[in-house]
């Protein structure tokens, strides 16, 4: 997976891996987050800078050239993605980040915003491991951070980037096996803007007769009228409720050939200038500086993938409300065995579309004011099965999911108050089961998405407004790997934030402030083979206030 985790057959490694993360400070008012560093093996790794200090000041992407480390050509026991990013003092928005390898998107994430007296720095990781067969020759790289500088918006953008590779480490067990090729759903460096529901990214493949394995990793995230999605409404309420329209339900589409291939719930990703930038000093939200991408199994296709044929695979956003940045990578393992490989889709109950449920029960008075609740519901559960022909007879792979997602809303409004609450969940369980090799493998995961957001909005007498936000955001990760009905791992990961702050604004709606801004955000990793990652931290008034590790 392309996620800041790796667990190792050796839990030594692992924990040294884990505990080399860079020291918390207390009082801080600089960006940081419960991440784990990405584990690394003990072997000494080969670093090929990408680039170094480049500057953001403009809407211009920055180009770079890639060589292979010749030093310790492939494979690798770990490919490890490190980028330092920086904004100085002043006044700026959060930023969206785009690093490629040609059209392919290897980091994806925003940035912190600054204040008059902060300059927020802050490094991501990620284990592209999975990605190695991108590494091996010479490519044009891009990386592309949004950003506008004048007399306005002041805080210019600093990044550096660099790819560590491990030599393979003869003492543990064997590297994880990387894809065997990695295609962009772009041949140029850029994400799609998907505007509604019509709107697609869409690449027409002739892969190789021998695919074996398919997944897609996609990123969709939420922009201008979609940002907050969450919060929106009905288009017949959105004008009386003062929100945006499409309901609170977004949902990715995959489709190969035109046929449902598979679904990519929609993350609630929130940036750090989201509601209000108070919330989200010094601890960002979930995922906030490094989006983790939707994996999507495409391994029943695999018989149908390997015809010669050419096969178009399209992605779109059920609901999109202009708009959604997007961007998707195709991951393909190959029998090494074999050359030719031939099979068939048996089974496929996914439709087209979903049919989310809305009710809506608003009353409006007399005078004016409005309370009541807005929900909308959907439930998706398929199987999709298909099988590829060996020499020894059929592979079939089977995928149930069970996608939920509901979303409750009240809202109560009058002349001196603004009210909305919002309860909303995503539960994802899925089953992929292989069988007819040599032994029955299976993969269960059951992921929760609950956002909860509180937003009360009060006028005073004095017309001074006062606006209070809380926020509770999280992204649980529960996966089981079996052989013939044995299992053999499991890993359980859990990301959670919680926060409040209250903004003050003059009778002009000019900010005057904050109070009782307080957070926290804990990161914890468990394992059957022992590892432990556990970090817990806490700020209040805008600062670090405690760092709790609960492995050590």
């Amino acid at each position: 997976m392309r996620i800041a985790i790796c667990i190792s057959t050796i839990l030594l490694c692992v924990c040294a891996a884990f505990a080399a993360n860079a020291p918390y400070k207390i009082g801080s008012s600089n960006t940081v987050t419960a991440d784990p560093p990405v584990p690394r093996p003990h072997t000494t790794p080969c670093t090929v800078t990408l680039f170094d200090n480049a500057e953001f000041d403009n809407f211009n992407p920055y180009s770079f050239t890639y060589t292979p480390p010749a030093n310790c050509p492939g494979p690798w026991q770990k490919v490890v993605f490190v980028a330092n990013i920086y904004v100085t003092p002043g006044v700026q928005y959060d930023r969206t980040a785009n690093f490629w390898f040609g059209g392919t998107n290897i980091f994806f994430g925003t940035t912190a915003e600054p204040g008059s007296n902060l300059s927020p720095n802050w490094v991501v990781q990620t284990d592209l491991t999975d990605y190695s067969p991108l590494f091996t020759t010479t490519q044009q790289g891009q990386a592309d951070i949004g950003n506008l500088v004048n007399s306005q918006y002041t805080g210019i953008i600093y990044a550096s980037a660099e790819l560590q590779f491990y030599p393979i480490d003869n003492s543990v067990a064997p590297p994880p096996r990387p894809f065997d090729q990695v295609l962009p759903m772009t041949s140029t460096p850029g994400t799609v803007t998907l505007t509604d529901s019509t709107s697609t990214l869409s690449q027409t493949f002739t892969l190789p007769t021998n695919v074996e394995a398919a997944y897609l990793d996609v990123f969709a995230q939420s922009q201008n009228d979609d940002e907050f999605w969450y919060t929106c409404v009905p288009n017949d309420l959105s004008t009386e409720l003062q929100s945006c329209g499409n309901t609170a339900f977004r949902e990715g589409e995959i489709t190969i050939d035109g046929q449902p291939a598979g679904v990519a719930p929609i993350y609630p990703w929130i940036f750090t200038g989201g509601i209000d930038p108070y919330l989200w000093f010094p601890l960002p939200g979930v995922q906030t500086l490094n989006f983790v991408p939707y994996r999507v199994n495409l391994t029943p296709f695999a018989g149908v993938l390997s015809n010669g044929q050419p096969h178009t695979i399209a992605l779109s956003v059920f609901n999109a409300n202009n708009y959604f940045s997007a961007t998707a990578t195709l991951l393909l393992y190959q029998d090494p065995n074999n050359t030719d490989l031939s099979g068939a889709i048996t089974k496929n109950t996914l439709t087209a579309a979903p049919n989310p449920q809305v009710i809506e029960n608003i009353q409006t008075q007399s005078n004016g004011d409005i309370t009541g609740t807005v929900s909308v519901t959907s439930n998706r559960r398929f199987t999709i099965t298909g099988y590829v022909t060996k020499p020894y007879g059929k592979v079939t792979t089977s995928l149930q999911q069970n996608i939920n997602f509901s979303s409750i809303q009240g809202f109560d409004i009058t002349s001196a108050t603004y009210v909305q609450n919002i309860s909303q969940q995503t539960t994802i369980a899925s089953t992929a089961t292989q069988h007819g090799g040599a032994a029955t493998l299976s993969t269960s995961s059951q992921q929760n998405w609950p956002l909860n957001v509180d937003l009360n909005i009060v006028v005073n007498s004095n017309g001074t407004e006062t606006q209070t936000t809380t926020i509770r955001q999280e992204n649980y990760n529960d996966t089981t790997n079996a052989k013939n009905n044995v299992q053999t791992q499991s890993e359980a990961v859990d990301n959670l934030v919680n926060t409040t702050d209250a903004l003050q604004f003059t009778s002009g709606g000019f900010l005057i402030g904050n109070s009782g801004q307080a957070s926290s955000q804990q990161y914890s990793i468990f394992g059957s083979n022992g590892v432990c990652y556990d970090v817990t931290l806490t700020a209040a008034n805008n600062a670090l206030t405690s760092y709790t590790d609960g492995c050590h």
